[in-house]
């Protein structure tokens, strides 16, 4: 009989201990938290954004873009120009304010109350970001500083992004041709690698001094402005191996061009 009373309580201790070590769990598990949106809008010479193909896929590229990493109060989403000056280009920041509120000990009416007013709200403020954003798209850049493209200026600014903890997600509506006239420099409008084992090399070499910048590990996507039926003279594939190569390099987490 005693051995089945101690047995009884051992049992019980174990359920005890596995339910508070589940408690515990559930507690320390981490929310996600905020993303933070880098987009780099091509403004050089060489990319019309008003182009019908282009000014399609561009707009829905960044209704996309909106519609996936605006979710939650402190996302953030900024846009920069690619031209002469990249790094100081920054042309739009904001940060999401609509926040769902704590419905843990509410009651399922009050939760879904909840959880339409905070619908309402973040779709307000995809609505006025998305409007801002493609404002930006179509803002032409009639100054001197669309004869060079400088993306390799980017980087800082994805840098520091990184130093913020947020999960960092970087796009580039660009046809990706570095083209800067400065010594030391690339120009894809005047020497592009010619094939995609160039390219890694030229990536690899540029790297060296480029792993200053510390972007941790983003994701990273190229939009491309051009046609499926584009020219390999248009769309050149080994330009974006370069960049692909370099990003990995530089520890891009993953990196997709579309």
């Amino acid at each position: 009989m005693k051995t089945l009373f101690f047995s009884c309580i051992f049992l019980l201790t174990l359920v005890a201990c596995s339910s508070d070590s589940g408690k515990e769990t559930d507690a320390n598990t981490p929310k996600s938290g905020p993303i933070y949106t880098l987009i780099f809008l091509d403004k050089s010479i060489s990319v019309n954004p008003n182009q019908a193909f282009v000014a399609q896929k561009y707009q829905s590229a960044l209704n996309d873009i909106i519609e996936q990493n605006i979710k939650n109060k402190g996302d953030k989403l900024e846009v920069y120009f690619i031209h002469e000056n990249t790094s100081k280009a920054r042309a739009l920041s904001v940060t999401t304010r609509s926040e769902m509120e704590d419905v843990s000990s509410a009651n399922a009416t009050d939760r879904e109350t909840a959880q339409t007013s905070f619908d309402v709200s973040l779709s307000r403020e995809k609505a006025a970001i998305r409007q801002r954003v493609l404002q930006q798209l179509a803002a032409p850049n009639s100054s001197s500083s669309r004869k060079e493209t400088d993306i390799w200026a980017s980087l800082p600014v994805i840098a520091k992004a990184n130093e913020s903890g947020a999960t960092l997600k970087v796009y580039y509506l660009s046809d990706m041709v570095e083209s800067v006239y400065s010594a030391g420099r690339r120009d894809f409008h005047k020497t592009p690698p010619k094939d995609n084992a160039q390219a890694d090399t030229w990536a690899k070499a540029d790297a060296g001094q480029l792993k200053r910048y510390t972007i941790g590990s983003p994701d990273i996507e190229m939009i491309l402005p051009f046609a499926p039926d584009a020219s390999v003279k248009v769309n050149n594939p080994a330009v974006t191996q370069y960049w692909t190569t370099l990003f990995q390099e530089l520890g891009a987490g993953t990196v997709e061009e579309q």
